[in-house]
């Protein structure tokens, strides 16, 4: 009998590395950009319970080891893409948030960027002369079915070098959600419940708009369309108020996330979803992510936006309207995210 566990654990050695490799692999095109953000802890202080029980007694560690077998931090660029297909081919970026997670506070800061602000578009200039454009069509120039980009990383590789030439924003890693996924998501762990103090009409405010629905204030269970409709409601005030409308949903899908019914189930729902989601994390990855939700403490979840009046809109010469930037004093905030130091508090509504 001892034999039967015994050849198990050499078939498992023999194919430890094949599995290892496996599992962190990217799930999709690297970014290939050098990185501000360490990806190792220092050699001079211990990485892991052993090496700190190890020590001798009396013994100072500087900082605490990551948790869940994480990097130091890391920067996850968010796009949540405009298009229902079930591929990457096309699509704007609607949605742009980039993700500061510090595996050793634990704790989790997200930026919010506009869509609509002025930057330089790089490497792609030789394609009608295009040098300049709105962030979100960063994103939809880079994809695939455009062929006006030949670099690494697709649609979130050129959004990604153009966050870095024009803000100094570098991140490591990507995940890009279109509106088709984020309905699966939500649905896939049963929707979302939200309360609304007040009441959300986004009904059409002329004939080119989108009728989104009215949420009546009160309590709300939405299911992955209902969701998705009160995500994008944007016409009866502006950008900003519909960010703090997303931060809500994003809320609430993290609360069930980690709900006692779905926390069980959540590499389960991963794994069913990774062929929906373009990213380069690798399946450790996203285990680390998912293995620091439950360590996270409601004050070390932040959500940030560019304060508006570093923003001014404008009509460009196509008569689009666009952000222009007051960009030295964007580029300092940006730093102050990169190196942790901003936001210290939530400045737009936060989970509870």
């Amino acid at each position: 009998m001892l034999a039967i566990p015994g050849g198990f654990l050499v078939l498992l050695a023999l194919a430890w590395p094949r599995v290892a490799a496996l599992l962190t692999r990217p799930l999709g095109p690297g970014l290939e950009l050098p990185t501000h953000t360490p990806t190792s802890p220092p050699a001079s202080r211990p990485t892991s319970a052993t090496e700190v029980a190890a020590l001798p007694p009396g013994t100072a560690t500087s900082t605490p080891a990551p948790l869940c077998g994480g990097p130091p931090s890391m920067m996850v660029l968010g796009i949540g893409a405009d298009n229902r297909e079930n591929n990457y081919l096309y699509g704007l970026a609607d949605v742009i948030r980039v993700a500061r997670v510090d595996f050793v506070t634990p704790a989790v800061s997200v930026l919010s960027l506009p869509r609509d602000i002025w930057v330089e578009i790089p490497e792609i200039s030789d394609h009608y002369g295009i040098t300049h454009g709105k962030l979100n069509q960063a994103y939809l120039y880079g994809n695939p079915g455009m062929g006006y980009y030949d670099g690494p990383g697709l649609g979130p590789g050129l959004l990604a070098r153009t966050l870095d030439a024009n803000f100094v924003l570098r991140v490591d890693h990507y995940a890009s959600v279109n509106m088709r996924t984020f309905v699966k998501i939500v649905d896939a762990v049963g929707g979302i419940d939200l309360y609304l103090a007040q009441a959300v009409d986004g009904r059409p405010v002329d004939d080119k708009t989108e009728d989104m629905g009215y949420f009546s204030a009160g309590q709300h269970h939405m299911n992955g369309e209902t969701a998705l409709r009160f995500s994008r409601i944007r016409k009866i005030d502006n950008a900003f108020k519909r960010d703090d409308r997303q931060t809500m949903v994003l809320c609430a899908l993290k609360d069930k996330l980690l709900s006692p019914e779905v926390l069980p189930r959540l590499l389960e729902i991963i794994a069913s979803l990774q062929n929906s989601v373009l990213t380069d994390l690798s399946v450790a990855q996203l285990g680390q992510l998912a293995c620091l939700g439950p360590s996270l403490r409601p004050e070390n979840l932040r959500f940030a936006s560019l304060p508006e009046e570093l923003l001014t809109g404008a009509r460009n010469d196509q008569g689009s309207f666009v952000l222009n930037a007051d960009m030295d004093a964007v580029r300092a905030i940006v730093a102050d995210f990169v190196a942790g130091t901003w936001p210290s508090e939530p400045d737009q509504p936060s989970c509870p």
